[in-house]
This record gives structure tokens, C-alpha cells and sequence, in this order.
């Protein structure tokens, strides 16, 4: 039985103001192929494109609601039918993205000086955002045993144990490791938070694209006796390809969280309703996308042992990091170079544009990040660049 949606057709996104193929990191040459930036390049599922459209062709785009049971049900019910977690809408509170949503969380559960924990090589905005915010970040790094990433869970301890400390941005699953936590590793963080009375902001942006076999455990599942203590942040927009769209859930327990978030986010931002099509593509998405997403993490899958393969052939010194989740490659190519000058620049001459590993943190020296949520044909020529980059090193 053939697939249903087309994954291996390349479209043309230039002249769309797409900031992954025009806004290149700086020094890719203006060519560059351009696998750096987490959003896909596939079309949409065909079911959010008509929702748009009848949207689109009613003619008026005024002030829209994000409280709407439409939109709230959908969402529950996604979380409900395949994570059994049975969210309470009315905890669930709009942000046009879970960066901003960090930022703003920040600004009302910590004060300037406060640190925050966070777990290197991870998603450098969380970096930027505690040092914007005047906070001090405090990095528990991931041990890396050449192969595989875990919790260093004594050195975790030892950081939540810090008075200065208040809490924790966890990722997971982790970008741009891979790892999907499991059920005990979440617990064990849950069990530092709710001995040393921390909070945890926990990102699951990339929960629905989780290798096969993989089971994505949210945090919740292991902390529903500290639930004042967490915040959860959610998006249909890795999943569905809707990051545009500006449309992201954040899962708020605490009542008195809750009432700063209105009086900061609501009140002193104005920062309540979304774009009418992110509404609407929303509730396509959780209500009718998910046979595509099936067929999207098989392709994904198929991208991995593709790269996987590629490296073993050609570059066997090099790690493709397993993937337990996300849509990004993490390879490590220390035993060509670590010297992540070179490594940069010979991605650049190679003209391709990738996230290279020390933006990370320095635990991502001599790594290079890479967006696999394209068609094979475009991974296949970036395979064929990134290979000839890393040979010219030695």
C-alpha cells in the first residue's frame, strides 16, 4: 500500500521571507542548502491547508479567540488520545511561541541573580533568555560517553541543592541530543524538585516526533504531587509545521502562576489572542493530522538510517548520535577536528548551512546539528557536502 502524502517533493520556498533559506547564519554563502533552523520543509498536512482556505475565503480577520472550547478540546484531546494525559483546559494559556513563553515565565517566577538550570549541549535560546532576563545561568551538563547522552544526576543534585538556585528549564525530548527521557529520568528530576521545593519549566515542543519505537513521557506523568511547582510548554508547530503561525500552549498549574501570567502577559504585554488561521490550523492539525504525522515520523525515520548509513560508509570515524526524538542530527565529528572554526568553515565552502555544535554550549565543540525534515533528495545532497567538507580536513 503506497504512502498518502508526499514527503519527497522539493519545494521552492525562496521569496517567502522563509528565515531557514534567507537569513542564513552568518558567514554560509548566500546558496548555502540550508538545514540549520528547526522547521520543515514539507507542505503541511492537506487537511490544515483546507481548514486555512475556508478560512481564507471567508473574507474577515478580525480579534480571535485562543479560549474557545473548539480549540481547547482539540488540544485536550490530542494529549488525552495519545499520551494519557488528561490536561485541564482551563490550565492551558496561549503564547505566540515557547521561547517568548520561557522568557516571560522567567520574569515572573525569578528574580535578577536568580539561577536556573540548565543541561549543555541544549537549545541555546534558553541560554539567552535567563542572561537577557539578568538571571544566572547554571549548567548541569549531559555526560557523553562517545556514544550515548545521559543525566549526570549526582552533579544535578549538587545544582538544585544551590539556594541561589529556583529552578530548571528541562528539554525533553532534548534538542539537540535526541534524547526522549525516560519514565525513571523524569522521575528523578521530579524527585530533586520536589525535595529541594524548585521549579521546572519543562519544553516538550518535540514530543510527537519521536523515533519508532520510542515513547515520549510527559513530565507531568511523574510529578502530579508537585504540579504548583511546573510549567509545560507545548506547540503544534515542530509537529505540524505551523511555527509561522505563532501558536503555543503553555500548561500552567499553579493559581498564583496563573494570575501573574494574566497580569504580566495579558495585562502588560497585551498578549491574549492569536491569528485567526493559527486557530484554525490547530485544530486541523490535532483533530485530523495525525495519520500524516504517522507517515511524517516514518520518513524522518527513513532520513536517520539514510545519514546513519551515509557516515558508517563514508566517514566511519564520525557519530551519528542515536535519535530517540526531534528532526535534528547530532554528529560528531571530533575525531576529524575539533577545532570548530574549520568545521564551520568547511560546511561554508561546501555551501551548507547547518547549526554547528559549539552555539550549544562548549560540550557541542566539534559537532555539527542537522534538519532532516527535508525531502531525501535535498538530505542526499547535503550528505554529499557534508562528506566532502569533513574529508577536506584531513
Amino acid at each position: 500500500m503506497g504512502n498518502k502524502y508526499d514527503f519527497d517533493a522539493v519545494i521552492d520556498r525562496r521569496e517567502t521571507f522563509a528565515v531557514k533559506h534567507e537569513m542564513l547564519p552568518k558567514g554560509a554563502p548566500e546558496d548555502s542548502l540550508a538545514l540549520w533552523v528547526a522547521d520543515m520543509d514539507f507542505a503541511v498536512a492537506p487537511e490544515i491547508l483546507s481548514a486555512m482556505e475556508k478560512r481564507l475565503n471567508h473574507g474577515i480577520f478580525g480579534y480571535t479567540m485562543y479560549h474557545s472550547e473548539p480549540l481547547k478540546r482539540s488540544i485536550t484531546d490530542w494529549f488525552s488520545r495519545r499520551y494519557q494525559w488528561g490536561m485541564n483546559p482551563r490550565d492551558v494559556f496561549f503564547c505566540p511561541g515557547i521561547v517568548p513563553a520561557i522568557s516571560y515565565l522567567l520574569e515572573l517566577m525569578t528574580e535578577e541573580g536568580d539561577g536556573v538550570i540548565i543541561q549543555r549541549p541544549v537549545y541555546y535560546p534558553f541560554t539567552n533568555k535567563i542572561e537577557a532576563r539578568g538571571r544566572k545561568v547554571v549548567n548541569s551538563p549531559l555526560k557523553y560517553d562517545g556514544e550515548l547522552y545521559s543525566m549526570d544526576f549526582e552533579d544535578l543534585e549538587e545544582k538544585f541543592k544551590d539556594p541561589s538556585v529556583k529552578g530548571m528549564i528541562l528539554c525533553n525530548p532534548h534538542n539537540p541530543v535526541g534524547r526522549v527521557w525516560t519514565k525513571e529520568e523524569l522521575k528523578s528530576v521530579a524527585d530533586f524538585a520536589k525535595k529541594y521545593k524548585k521549579w521546572i519549566i519543562s519544553d516538550e515542543i518535540h514530543c510527537d516526533l519521536t523515533r519508532e519505537g520510542i515513547t515520549y513521557t510527559p513530565f507531568v506523568s511523574v510529578a502530579e504531587d508537585i504540579l504548583d511547582q511546573i510549567v509545560v510548554c507545548t506547540a503544534p508547530s515542530k509537529t505540524f509545521n505551523l511555527a509561522g503561525l505563532q501558536l503555543s500552549n503553555v500548561v500552567i498549574f499553579n493559581k498564583e502562576w496563573q494570575k501573574k501570567w494574566k497580569e504580566y502577559v495579558w495585562d502588560v504585554l497585551n498578549l491574549s489572542s492569536p491569528n485567526p488561521f493559527a486557530v484554525e490550523a490547530t485544530i486541523a492539525a490535532y483533530n485530523e493530522g495525525e495519520e500524516w504525522l504517522e507517515e511524517l515520523r516514518g520518513y524522518l525515520d527513513g532520513n536517520f538510517q539514510y545519514v546513519k548509513e551515509r557516515l558508517e560508509k563514508d566517514l566511519p570515524k564520525a557519530k551519528l548520535i542515536p535519535s530517540e526524538g526531534t528532526y535534528l542530527a547530532w554528529m560528531d565529528f571530533s575525531a576529524y577536528s575539533k577545532d570548530q572554526e574549520a568545521l564551520e568553515k568547511a560546511m561554508h565552502r561546501e555551501k551548507l548551512a547547518l547549526d554547528e555544535g559549539y552555539i550549544f554550549g562548549e560540550e557541542g565543540i566539534g559537532f555539527e546539528r542537522m534538519n532532516l525534515a527535508a525531502p531525501r533528495e535535498i538530505v542526499q545532497e547535503a550528505m554529499d557536502r557534508l562528506i566532502r567538507g569533513i574529508k577536506g580536513l584531513e
